[in-house]
């Protein structure tokens, strides 16, 4: 059994999310607190698996509270957010700090959706029970992943697929990136309010150019494009550039955007300039798509086990056959970097 405690300043939201995570058989809601305060005590009383966190409370705000629980006592927490643009810098804070996802506030009353919530609810509190945590460590640019004079093959691309513990993983890639590196295309499994915050602020952190990718972006050299939540990212070869392509289609394997998209759309773009990586996230997105890139002659890693707060897509990909390296996450920016370089 998963034991859970609820942190949460509202009495109504304690109750609904008592009720739906009650509903599995295999998760017990071990307690509910309405403030951090009275949270500590509990946690130390009643040992639970994961906590739910909300964001805004009384006496001490969830971010400040995550802040001393993953200095202390490092435990998965996912944070109940309010998903708006307002905040959404917030709760990528709280990932940073270390929760493993996130999920809105409850405000559906439609039978059929809040079947939909429930299960969504669910799923996120399992991973985050089998999750890798750790204490919050700050990034750091590294200073020389390769020589400093190092030169790209302008013909090369980077492509990175991740889900959940991406937005870090992915920082941890980028910011550690040279400004004359390959352009980088991402596809990372989040909501739409939240990309564009996403993007902002790996370009404030990162040495290269990051942004929110637009239909008809042309790729260059030090820019990294992030697919926008609920839109697929492909890339389509237009003479000798390649461009961004935006998609408002079907989910794939139940994700929009989707990593096997963006991989696959890149098979026509010449798959021996490719470098793929495929990092931690729930599920196997990616996996199928990252094989067709090995296969077809380009280069593939996934992350490790022991780095991934979530190890699904990698694992999904490695159990294929379809990596050529299997790295940790400290290594990820090099070894891409290596493929791409100049002899």
């Amino acid at each position: 059994m998963v034991k859970v405690l609820i942190i949460d300043d509202s009495p109504l939201i304690r109750r609904l999310l008592s009720e739906i995570l009650s509903q599995a058989n295999d998760i017990e809601v071990v307690g509910c607190a309405e403030d951090p305060y009275q949270a500590r005590e509990m946690i130390k009383l009643l040992n639970p698996d994961v906590l739910t966190l909300d964001v805004e409370m009384p006496k001490m705000d969830g971010i400040s509270f995550l802040r001393n629980l993953m200095r202390l006592r490092p435990m998965p927490v996912v944070m109940i957010s309010t998903l708006t643009q307002q905040g959404s810098p917030i709760t990528l804070e709280a990932l940073e700090l270390g929760a493993v996802d996130f999920i809105a506030k409850p405000t559906v009353n439609v039978k059929e959706q809040m079947s939909q919530y429930a299960f969504v609810v669910q799923q996120k509190v399992r991973v985050a029970a089998g999750a890798r945590v750790r204490s919050f460590k700050k990034s750091t640019a590294a200073t020389e992943v390769l020589p400093t004079n190092a030169q790209f093959l302008l013909n090369k691309v980077i492509a990175i697929g991740a889900s959940t513990g991406g937005t870090e993983a992915i920082k941890e890639v980028l910011i550690k990136m040279p400004t004359n590196c390959p352009p980088i295309v991402i596809t990372q499994h989040i909501p739409p309010v939240f990309s564009t915050s996403f993007a902002q602020r790996m370009d404030r952190t990162c040495a290269i150019n990051v942004k929110e990718a637009e239909h008809g972006d042309k790729l260059i050299a030090g820019c990294a494009y992030i697919a926008p939540g609920g839109l697929h990212l492909s890339i389509k070869k237009r003479g000798a550039s390649l461009y961004c392509e935006l998609e408002d289609s079907e989910p794939v394997n139940r994700h929009k955007p989707a990593v096997d998209v963006l991989f696959n759309s890149l098979l026509e773009c010449g798959p021996k300039n490719l470098i793929a990586a495929l990092l931690t996230g729930m599920g196997s997105d990616g996996a199928k798509g990252l094989l067709s890139i090995k296969q077809a002659g380009g280069y593939t890693l996934a992350q490790d086990e022991f780095s991934s707060v979530v190890w699904g897509m990698p694992k999904a990909a490695v159990d294929l056959g379809a990596a050529n390296e299997i790295v940790a996450l400290d290594k990820v920016t090099q070894r891409l970097l290596h493929q791409a370089i100049k002899v």
